[in-house]
């Protein structure tokens, strides 16, 4: 194991940390705010290690797929927790487990809160609590990939791969270095245009930063008690749209931006993702349409709730906990489908479930025709037995997981609906769950047990599981 090039990376992550806690200090130096001095402090509690950690360069920077994937769930665990320290240093959060969930949720774009009254929180938090999606969606490893080389030769990609969502991960162009520049100048544009587009309906500034944020990291922090609720039709309609956006493989806008729309347009995920929203819609949309004065606004909430759950976003405009339960069948369903892998989604790829589909059929072909020789194909390539192991493995871990961490929340005593749906919120990284913690309500009812394996879950689903899971096995840390 390379430890001095994991404490160099940590130490790089945490200058990076100091730095994006400007924005936040600018904020609370503009509406006068007094939270600005924990922001401060913050600063430069990131600033001492970080500084001492790059100046203490490692001998060999090259590192293997065991650093990568070590420093990938260190960075994450470290970045949540000094990330919280301007809630626990400022008292708008006084307690730090409380503190860590919520700065682990906003990193790991889940959106889950145990915050009762959010608009009591000063701009400069809110600012950095919903900066925080922004950060985490597209992953901070690739955006500190993208401006520096900060390990050897073909060591980056380690990290790519370790932090990036999906059942696999290829280079956009030859160079790791640049492919992270270009998920970056993509991830920024859309942003920005979503951005002009709700100050184009009158959305303040403010407002449309933090919403923003959250949708281009389908994070979900709202910055209102009523959620989305308050927004016009036409503010939500540009969310419900860019969560969709968002939630799309980039590797399709890459292609797009490069003319090859013949590649795009064969990207069989990204059509299985789009199929299953229209489906949802539809099928939500005539379930809950008795509740609504008019089919058009039952299909607005409809498509808005459906974008933001399977995109892992979590914003909300009604409490869905209140429709029946075919249509909250149909949310948890997309719960666990979550959006494309290579986007800024959760939960477990459109793609995964693609795979699974295949290897079923492909099984069931071999039953009843044991002599034939069948290969699963995706995309018109054939898959490759790493993909499909790694695939099958993901599964069984995540089963596991959810298993472990749906019986330790048990011992809260909470009703199964809610109980089931909060870890499988957490664990996929959606948010509000049914139930205790459903978009009317929050996760501050919660033990600190729970909040502590809910903020494992948050992590372990932004990363895939492995890299966490890596950490907690005794092979790693052999010699």
């Amino acid at each position: 194991m390379n430890y001095p090039i994991i404490a160099y990376v940590l130490g790089w992550l945490l200058n990076f940390e100091a730095m994006f806690l400007v924005l936040p200090l600018i904020t609370a130096l503009i509406y006068g705010e007094s939270a600005g001095w924990s922001i401060l402090v913050t600063i430069l509690l990131c600033l001492v290690p970080g500084v001492f950690a790059i100046f203490c360069k490692p001998a060999r920077k090259q590192m293997y797929a065991r650093e990568g994937l070590v420093i990938t769930a260190l960075s994450w665990i470290v970045l949540s927790i000094f990330g919280a320290l301007p809630f626990r240093i400022s008292g708008a959060i006084p307690h730090m487990v409380d503190a860590v969930f919520e700065t682990a949720s906003g990193f790991t774009t889940t959106g889950a809160s145990i915050l009762t009254d959010v608009e009591a929180m000063p701009h400069c938090l809110l600012f950095w609590r919903s900066f925080t999606h922004w950060i985490g969606g597209m992953g901070v490893l690739v955006f500190m990939i993208a401006i520096l080389p900060m390990t050897g030769k073909g060591s980056d990609m380690y990290l790519m791969k370790a932090e990036s969502p999906g059942p696999s991960v290829k280079k956009l162009v030859p160079k790791v270095k640049y492919s992270a520049v270009v998920l970056y100048e993509m991830y920024i544009v859309i942003t920005i245009v979503e951005l002009i587009l709700l100050l184009i309906g009158r959305m303040p500034l403010f407002d449309a930063l933090l919403i923003t944020f959250g949708t281009a990291g389908t994070g979900g922090f709202a910055i209102l008690n009523t959620g989305c609720a308050d927004y016009t039709v036409y503010q939500q309609v540009v969310i419900t749209v860019f969560m969709i956006a968002f939630g799309v493989n980039f590797s399709a806008y890459y292609l797009i931006w490069k003319k090859r729309y013949k590649e795009a347009a064969g990207m069989s995920e990204v059509w299985s993702y789009l199929g299953i929203i229209a489906a949802a819609i539809a099928l939500i949309t005539w379930n809950i349409s008795s509740m609504y004065t008019n089919i058009g606004t039952a299909l607005k909430d409809a498509a808005f709730q459906v974008g933001s759950i399977i995109t892992t976003t979590g914003y909300s405009t009604t409490d869905f906990n209140l429709w029946p339960s075919l249509s909250k069948g149909i949310l948890v369903t997309l719960m666990f489908i979550g959006a494309c892998a290579g986007s800024t989604g959760g939960g477990m790829k459109v793609s995964r479930i693609q795979i699974l589909v295949k290897e079923l059929v492909k099984e069931l072909d071999y039953l009843v025709h044991p002599n034939t020789v069948r290969k699963i194909k995706f995309d018109g390539k054939q898959l490759e037995e790493g993909v499909q192991r790694g695939t099958n493995v993901y599964v069984g871990a995540y089963l596991l997981v959810f298993t472990a961490s749906f019986l330790i929340v048990c011992l809260d005593n909470f009703d199964l609906e809610s109980t089931f749906t909060a870890i499988a919120a957490t664990l996929n990284n959606i948010g509000p769950a049914l139930g205790t913690a459903g978009p009317a309500s929050n996760f501050s009812t919660f033990s600190d047990l729970s909040k502590i394996v809910m903020t494992f879950d948050m992590i372990a689903g932004r990363l895939e599981l492995f890299p966490v899971l890596i950490l907690l096995s005794a092979n790693t840390w052999k010699k």
